[in-house]
């Protein structure tokens, strides 16, 4: 690994708007959506608790699961999908006012393992894999850019499934719907799920499509995709400022977390760390001269490897990209994550 690391040339690398600015909401509604049912107050209870603005499509969904079944919204899926509707709705389900635990910390409910600090789980499987789906956003300050699925047994992988829960329950049901094509059993009712949710998105002009309009601009400013695949976003202004590749690819990084992880001894791991640290010089430089993106690149990477012999360095890294990024939420988030991440107890309104 030699010499300092380049920015992307532009014919690689599409850039967005002069100014790289998020924009807060889709660009390709094609109509106003109606606002749902659930009350100014539990909005603002939400946004209080979590510091993220919700998009529409949660509260329709909700209401959308209360007309399945108006006991119990939050299982309204269960019979049928095997999902569970977790961490946001439990705020709607008024869940949190009889936690068990005095002191829970919402940016921690229901988030897994591998879900970096722009994922929040807003369903969960109940298979042993540790299924769930949650909202992707590029800033915290943006409305989600998309829903996405993780299982987090298996790895980091971050896959897109639309703009909206309806559509992300539907993607889902598509595929459980092929596992059942032989079985008589549960068809009928699937079926008959499928067309309510399709009913209830067209005439709420939610999209069930995987890819949008919008998904598809977004992917023109995403500077790399990182372990996780869904991507980072970072502005970069006309000048290419703000975004330079790192000096590895992503084959050659996880062989050097590989050779860290799995040291036998701590000389050898000392020993292996070197090419790391040197990356991490060629982050300081290009924070300085404002690209900002290749510190968030590294952190986001080492992140998803998983192995906590990263965590001091993901300490360096991520919470400065964040920073000067000026999404702290997220680093706040990162921090409180790398001091209790765990496959376990995650659900933050039972007794820690």
């Amino acid at each position: 690994m030699t010499g300092r690391a380049k920015r992307k040339p532009k014919s690689i690398q599409e850039t967005g708007p002069g100014n790289g600015e998020l924009k807060k909401a889709r660009p390709d509604e094609s109509k106003a959506v109606p606002l749902s049912e659930v009350s100014s107050d539990q909005r603002d209870e939400m946004v209080q608790l979590y510091k993220l603005q919700m998009p529409e499509d949660l509260y329709h969904f909700w209401d959308f699961c209360k007309g399945l079944c108006p006991d119990n919204p939050r299982g309204a899926l269960m019979d049928t999908l095997g999902l569970w509707l977790v961490g946001p709705f439990d705020i709607l389900a008024e869940a949190h006012k009889n936690s068990q635990n005095s002191q829970p910390n919402f940016h921690l409910h229901w988030r897994y393992f591998y879900d970096p600090p722009e994922f929040q789980t807003i369903l969960k499987g109940s298979g042993d894999s540790q299924y769930h789906i949650g909202y992707y956003r590029d800033s915290p300050d943006a409305l989600p850019s998309f829903v996405g699925e993780n299982e987090a047994k298996k790895g980091c992988t971050i896959t897109q499934m639309g703009d909206n829960v309806f559509a992300a329950v539907h993607q889902y049901m598509l595929k459980k719907r092929k596992e059942r094509s032989s079985q008589k059993v549960g068809r009928e009712a699937l079926e008959n799920l499928e067309a309510k949710l399709r009913s209830s998105a067209e005439s709420l002009g939610f999209s069930l499509e995987q890819k949008t309009k919008g998904m598809k601009q977004r992917d023109k400013k995403v500077v790399t995709k990182t372990f996780h695949g869904a991507g980072i976003v970072v502005p970069v202004d006309k000048n290419d400022v703000g975004y330079r590749e790192l000096p590895e690819t992503d084959a050659g990084l996880k062989k050097i977390c590989k050779a860290i992880a799995e040291a036998r001894n701590d000389e050898e791991r000392l020993k292996a760390f070197g090419p790391l640290q040197e990356m991490i010089t060629f982050v300081q430089f290009a924070n300085d001269e404002c690209d900002y993106g290749m510190g968030y690149e590294l952190g986001i990477d080492l992140f998803c490897y998983g192995s906590h012999y990263f965590y001091k360095v993901i300490r360096q890294l991520l919470p400065m990209a964040y920073s000067l990024l000026k999404r702290n939420l997220f680093g706040e988030i990162l921090e409180a994550h790398l001091s209790s991440r765990s496959h376990d107890n995650l659900d933050q309104l039972s007794a820690q």
